[in-house]
């Protein structure tokens, strides 16, 4: 009988070796289509699973209510995310959080993001427009109180120092021909205190810029109505003119349904901003692009909470000057664009 000479294999011997070598592909090639299933789920590009925070706003408004809910979406599209929410003052307060890399996203109106000029400005971008923000005045139902010069003298809440309501009410007593710090005595209160302030008597009136209806607003009206509101649509014109940064500001009107008992039934002529939803051009593309997503699908569940978020649109979505958009967020537009 023949022996293999050295070195020389039987031919099973050979079969042996090659399908070791094939298992042992295979078993590498399994490996890498399931990392490549962890670091790109389905249905979207991958991203790192790194903890994200957004900033929202005070205890009450609509800004910690729509993060709240979007908390709960994002778990879904971004598996393995830790999202995690911060209180801040508002607008001011968010977009500077942001810029400095306090925040990684946040939702901030027009009108504070084209008037902050500190580190890191160049670095923001946009995600949506989101909804409006509509200025609203609020008083006791039997207040005289019928337009902004009528709280000369008055207690009135003006928001906290770097919320967005406190940006714009600074500049409505301007456009009014008044001064906040001394014809009013300016309360630096948001909506988390000044709805109890105002019904036990600390306030005269509050200003409160949010979204349709706000619920700590809608509150004060049941089961009767204690409040009404003032229209300030008088003051577009000349707060217009106050220079270029005061267009992110229109004309708008309170819808008589928004808080029924509380206008008579009739609609209130006031002022709207568009709120953006921010972060940075830090922000990983894949991530965005997905979250840009859950944004826009998760609209009508929050909307049935939270009434403003009905208004997020595909079509109006990407209208978000003074930022540009993320290039994450452009990609997931185009990916859907018709």
């Amino acid at each position: 009988m023949d022996l293999p000479r050295p070195g020389v294999l039987w031919p099973q011997g050979r079969r042996a070796r090659r399908r070791r070598a094939q298992q042992t592909a295979l078993a590498a090639a399994s490996a890498l289509a399931l990392l490549v299933w962890w670091l790109v789920p389905s249905g979207g590009p991958g991203y790192p699973r790194a903890p994200l925070s957004f900033a929202t706003g005070v205890a009450n408004g609509v800004y910690e209510k729509y993060g709240m809910l979007l908390q709960g979406d994002l778990r879904t599209a971004l598996p393995g995310v830790d999202v995690t929410l911060q209180h801040t003052e508002g607008s001011v307060d968010n977009i500077k959080r942001v810029a400095s890399g306090r925040s990684d996203f946040t939702i901030a109106a027009a009108d504070a993001v084209a008037s902050y000029d500190g580190p890191g400005k160049s670095d923001l971008r946009a995600v949506a427009r989101l909804y409006d923000d509509y200025m609203q005045l609020v008083v006791p139902y039997d207040s005289p109180v019928h337009s902004i010069r009528d709280l000369r003298h008055l207690t009135v809440g003006v928001g906290q120092a770097d919320s967005g309501v406190n940006l714009i009410t600074r500049r409505l007593f301007t456009a009014a021909g008044m001064e906040m710090d001394r014809d009013v005595t300016a309360e630096p209160v948001g909506i988390d205190q000044a709805p109890a302030m105002l019904l036990d008597g600390r306030l005269d009136a509050f200003f409160w810029s949010g979204g349709l209806p706000t619920a700590a607003v809608a509150a004060m009206t049941s089961p009767v109505a204690r409040i009404k509101l003032v229209q300030l649509g008088d003051l577009v014109a000349p707060l217009h003119a106050l220079g270029p940064d005061m267009a992110y500001y229109r004309q708008a009107v309170m819808p008589a349904d928004a808080y029924p008992s509380a206008q008579g039934g009739k609609a209130v002529a006031t002022i709207a901003v568009a709120n953006l939803l921010v972060t940075t051009d830090r922000a990983d593309a894949g991530l965005v692009q997905r979250l840009t997503r859950a944004v826009i699908d998760s609209r009508d569940a929050i909307g049935t909470v939270v009434h403003a978020a009905q208004l997020v649109d595909l079509r109006t979505a990407v209208f978000t000057d003074p930022l540009p958009l993320h290039v994450g967020a452009e990609r997931y537009y185009r990916s859907v664009k018709p």
